[in-house]
């Protein structure tokens, strides 16, 4: 399931404040892909990613995940769940998003804990579900920006 949002749409969630100073980030250009076998997660994020200003590509499973980076060289973040469909779950994705695509930013969330035995790639950031739709924009800005 390939999820394209380019088009403004009401929100299905909280609101998020998009109050950034101005010239911190050319959100016309940043391209967020967001990882959840969970349609209606999946669509909340998208609605959260398009919200904060930057473009949002949905993908279902790793495996779809994967088959987007090769296509689209503008992604530069992706935000994955860890339990997912496909030959990698969330984690593993992550290591070898890092190994192919080093300059992709990376945000993982998970209703679990992560175990020490599946530590994440350097710079890559974790949250646990629920998480504040705010928290993960902020998030998301601060990584897009930092040089």
């Amino acid at each position: 399931m390939l999820v394209h949002t380019s088009q403004p749409a009401r929100p299905l969630i909280g609101p998020v404040d998009t109050a950034y100073p101005e010239g911190t980030i050319s959100v016309s250009a940043a391209v967020v892909l967001v990882v959840e076998d969970n349609p209606l997660i999946l669509m909340n994020a998208l609605v959260v990613v398009r919200t904060a200003g930057f473009e949002g590509v949905g993908a279902a499973s790793s495996d779809e995940a994967i088959a987007i980076l090769e296509a689209r060289p503008d992604i530069r973040l992706v935000f994955t769940d860890v339990e997912m469909p496909g030959t990698l779950d969330g984690v593993k994705l992550t290591h070898d998003i890092r190994n192919r695509w080093p300059a992709v930013q990376l945000i993982v969330v998970s209703g679990k804990p992560i175990h020490q035995e599946s530590p994440l790639p350097t710079g890559a950031r974790f949250f646990s579900k629920p998480y504040a739709n705010n928290t993960i924009v902020e998030v998301m800005v601060g990584m897009l920006t930092a040089r």
